[in-house]
Parts: C-alpha cells; sequence; structure tokens
C-alpha cells in the first residue's frame, strides 16, 4: 500500500537526493530550463514552485530560507531580481514540463523543465497603438477621421487604375522604361 508516502524519494538515500535535488534547482534557475526524467522533474517542479512564490517577496528572512538549497551567489541573485519579477502577477504555475519520449538506454520517459514565459509581458511590450481607455477624447476624435482618409484615397486610386486607359497608360510606361535600360 502507498498510504502516506509524501514525496518520491528516487531510490536513493537522504542525503544523496538532497543533494541532486538542490543542485537540479540551482541548474533549473541558471539556465531555466532543464532536461531530465520525470521523475525528477516532477521533485524538481515541487521544489522550484514554491522557491518563485517565496522570492516574489525580497526579504531577508526569504533570501535565507532559499540560500538554504541554493548556495550559488549568483544564481539566488538571479532569482530575486530577474525571475521572481517576471511572475508578481501570475498565482501560481511558474514551470510546464514538455515529454521527450523515452531515453534509449534504459526507457525513461525523459522531459524538459522550463520556466513558463508570461505571454502579458509580450504582448503589451508588441503594442504600438495606445489602448482606447488610455487616449483622450480630443485624440480619440481625430484618429478616425485621420483612418477614413487614407482609405478612401485608396479606393479612389483603385478605381482609377482598374479603367482600360489607365492600365495602358501604365503598360506604355513600363516600356519606356524597359527601353531606357
Amino acid at each position: 500500500m502507498k498510504h502516506k508516502i509524501g514525496y518520491n524519494r528516487l531510490g536513493r538515500k537522504t542525503a544523496h537526493r538532497k543533494a541532486m535535488t538542490r543542485n537540479m534547482l540551482t541548474s533549473f534557475f541558471r539556465h531555466e530550463r532543464i532536461k531530465t526524467t520525470k521523475a525528477k522533474a516532477l521533485v524538481v517542479r515541487r521544489a522550484a514552485e514554491k522557491m518563485i512564490t517565496r522570492s516574489r517577496v525580497d526579504s531577508v528572512h526569504n533570501r535565507r530560507m532559499i540560500a538554504r538549497d541554493i548556495k550559488d551567489k549568483a544564481v539566488l541573485a538571479k532569482l530575486f531580481t530577474d525571475i521572481a519579477p517576471r511572475y508578481l502577477e501570475r498565482p501560481g504555475g511558474y514551470t510546464r514540463i514538455l515529454k521527450l519520449g523515452p531515453r534509449h538506454s534504459d526507457a525513461a520517459e525523459m522531459v524538459i523543465l522550463e520556466l513558463v514565459a508570461d505571454e502579458a509581458v509580450k504582448k503589451d511590450t508588441g503594442k504600438k497603438k495606445p489602448s482606447k481607455k488610455a487616449a483622450s477624447p480630443v485624440a480619440a476624435e481625430a484618429a478616425p477621421e485621420k483612418a477614413e482618409a487614407p482609405v478612401a484615397e485608396e479606393a479612389h486610386e483603385e478605381i482609377q487604375t482598374d479603367s482600360p486607359d489607365a492600365e495602358a497608360e501604365a503598360g506604355e510606361e513600363k516600356t519606356e522604361a524597359d527601353s531606357a535600360e
């Protein structure tokens, strides 16, 4: 029976399992993506999610609690200054697991564990036009007039070029340009 088993021991002694998890967490936060087995990825994801949640509030206590597992000071600083601010608005689910298939040697299921990119930030930086709520009423009134004028001109130009005379004139201009070359 598997009652009251709170975590996967991964077939290792306690010291080995903790050391392996700490090393994988450090690599995960350094590279923001690691390739590993599914069982290890689930263990690392569980710890990483808790660390990112804790690192969203930068305090001495939180830094010391996370520094118990992440010994590299550069990675610790990256977690608090670079990674955690990306997820301030996100309530959870900072990581994703992508399945790769079985490993050739022992058929262990391989996965990629990576941080989820914040799509909302990417969409906001890609915008060139201000939102309608942010625009002033004066600008909103002027914007439709500017938008209508080029559309009307383009439609007018299309009507002129559709006539047979316009096509003949365009053909003559092309032949003159070709003969000049």
